[in-house]
């Protein structure tokens, strides 16, 4: 089973370098985030043979989950907060596993609301994935996570050391994600610096590497036991127009294997 998780940085925009991907790719799974649009195309990827579920926000946020294998809709709003009404959750089980995908808030700039929500939102994001732990629920969260975990998980931690991405308590908050027993799926065969998943369009970041790794996948126990391989695929980010993102792959053996 392939899975695929990539923000597009507006599914209108970059429809088409959805398709393509999709064509060279042909993930079983793909979960796309920061759609930017209340109404997901979703004729586009039926022609294409996926089922899907989605939930978007006008200019904002979004979240959709492309399956060629049925959907059974779980959730589509992260439990913990009535009032939140940001388009940035979406659970399903697909062939035997929870999959989760989600656009952690940004959380800039860090001495506003906008942190103190994008911290509520990951305890919220902990306590739901306990609860599926203590359930014994398999499942893979992938998405945009809007963390870099460690130092070699951006080009210059100089850089963003005040970035609510990177501040100590958002670095904190996923480490208490991760010792819920999660594995961070592409650092099991990959521990090298400088693999990244987004690079700013300006000051030419992308071809100088000046990127960041905030797109991950963590996986149950369960899941973990069925890892193939997870790798970035950074052929898209260097296709004209792109999204600042680029796709990252999980293979998993099957699902039929979780006991």
């Amino acid at each position: 089973m392939k899975i695929t998780t990539w923000n597009v940085n507006s599914i209108n925009a970059r429809i088409d370098h959805v398709r393509r991907y999709i064509a060279d790719e042909n993930p079983d799974i793909l979960l796309l985030q920061e759609l930017k649009t209340p109404e997901f195309p979703a004729s586009e990827f039926e022609a294409l043979g996926y089922q899907l579920m989605a939930a978007g926000q006008k200019s904002y946020n979004g979240v959709a989950i492309l399956s060629k294998h049925a959907i059974a809709p779980i959730l589509e709003t992260l439990p913990g907060d009535q009032t939140d009404e940001q388009a940035r959750y979406l659970e399903a089980d697909i062939e035997g596993l929870r999959i989760i995908n989600i656009y952690l808030p940004n959380g800039n700039p860090v001495d506003t609301e906008k942190f103190t929500y994008k911290l509520a939102w990951m305890k919220r994001l902990s306590d739901r994935i306990a609860e599926l732990r203590d359930n014994k629920i398999p499942f893979v969260i992938g998405g945009d996570f809007n963390v870099i975990p460690e130092d070699k998980d951006c080009f210059d931690p100089k850089v963003w050391v005040n970035d609510a991405l990177f501040r100590i308590e958002t670095r904190r908050a996923f480490r208490t994600l991760i010792n819920l027993g999660l594995t961070d799926a592409l650092r099991v065969h990959n521990a090298a610096p400088k693999t990244y998943t987004f690079w700013d369009y300006q000051a030419g970041a992308w071809h100088q590497n000046n990127g960041i790794r905030i797109d991950h996948f963590l996986l149950s126990p369960e899941t973990a036991d069925l890892l193939q391989r997870c790798a970035v695929n950074k052929t898209p980010r260097g296709w004209e127009k792109p999204s600042d993102h680029t796709p990252v792959e999980l293979i998993l053996k099957s699902s039929a294997g979780i006991t």
